[in-house]
């Protein structure tokens, strides 16, 4: 499930379905990890002083970065296929996780460094009093979320699905895609059965006819419109710009040798980045080669799923505030989460790095 090395090529995985239900064990192992106490930052960068890790006064070499990943976000997979993989400068210890939530408990139970997640996760771990802080975005592109229909549904609008059941991830990019389309449609999460299932066993009841929708990110989409006859209700589109996060522990970003992997990490995965935006085809290759799945299905997901590295600005801490504001209206959150503590600003000219 995870494997340590430092700069050599990625190593192939098991198809999507296999693998997350293999990971589904190592992810509850993970949940069951609780985080711990709040810590803050803002986002001018008043955090620690570490957390600026200039890459230049530390040797990396000796550096081990605990990293999550994720099938979904691929960023070993793109790291690889960008040809930057053999530069990390630091030994590279790679866990996969079926979604960003458990990544999260595990990175708050101190076995992750930082791992890339939807917008969700962050806001859900701070709930919880994780000590984590986001340090780099993304533009999430709204072709890559989606509230997906089983082959044969005669549902043509949201306001159908009230009183039905509906398969999402807890805490995930998707949790928050269904409360909006959803709020969009005059309905809420009480006018609905949410069934909280991780990708593989989603997919599984999605395909069998035993939820009504399912609502999820690429690639599952593509997979479960591809091999599945899955339809499209609504995807991002409606909801406006959301963001996805390199999510970062506290005890990382106070480590000043670690906190200089994690710029030279940012660096490289915002080139990496750059790169797939434009060679969709050649990405969609090598993450097939992960997921298992057939490479054009994986270039479809691909395409879908364009990134746009960008700062954390206040326009960002104030979208995420809007989220984790409608995720304690709904009552899935308790209290109210201040996103601004959770964000710093330190990484930001990492955004700007090209090749």
């Amino acid at each position: 499930m995870t494997s340590t090395h430092g700069p050599r090529p990625d190593h192939p995985r098991r198809p999507l379905l296999p693998l997350a239900l293999s990971l589904l064990a190592a992810g509850a192992l993970a949940a069951a990890c609780s985080s711990g106490s709040s810590g803050s930052a803002s986002a001018s960068g008043a955090s620690s002083p570490a957390a600026s890790g200039s890459v230049s006064s530390v040797n990396l070499k000796n550096v081990t970065l605990h990293i999550g990943d994720q099938a979904g976000s691929g960023s070993e997979s793109l790291l690889t296929a960008a040809g930057l993989i053999n530069k990390l400068p630091f030994k590279a210890d790679w866990s996969d996780f079926t979604s960003g939530p458990p990544m999260l408990q595990a990175m708050g139970a101190g076995s992750v460094d930082i791992g890339a997640v939807g917008d969700a996760p962050p806001i859900f771990e701070a709930a919880g009093g994780g000590k984590i802080a986001v340090v780099a975005a993304t533009v999430a592109d709204p072709q890559a979320a989606a509230l997906l229909l089983p082959k044969g549904s005669a549902v043509t609008s949201v306001a159908q699905l009230k009183g039905k059941t509906i398969a999402v991830s807890e805490g995930s990019s998707a949790n928050y895609h269904l409360l909006a389309v959803l709020k969009q449609a005059g309905l809420s999460v009480k006018d609905v059965t949410i069934d909280n299932l991780q990708p593989a066993q989603a997919l599984a009841a999605f395909a069998s006819g035993h939820v009504a929708a399912w609502d999820v990110w690429s690639p599952y989409i593509e997979e479960a419109e591809v091999q599945h006859g899955a339809r499209v209700l609504v995807n991002g589109s409606p909801i406006g710009k959301t963001f996805s996060f390199e999510v970062a522990s506290r005890a990382a970003l106070a480590d000043p040798a670690k906190a200089a992997a994690i710029r030279a990490y940012l660096q490289l995965i915002a080139q990496a980045h750059t790169w797939a935006n434009t060679h969709a085809s050649a990405w969609g290759a090598t993450w097939s080669q992960a997921t298992g799945l057939p490479a054009s299905l994986m270039t479809a997901a691909a395409k879908d799923d364009i990134s746009v590295t960008v700062p954390i600005t206040a326009a960002v801490i104030s979208s995420e505030q809007s989220i984790a504001d409608a995720f304690t209206t709904a009552g899935l959150i308790p209290g109210h989460v201040d996103f601004a503590n959770y964000a710093v600003s330190t990484f930001n000219d990492t955004a700007g790095a090209s090749s």
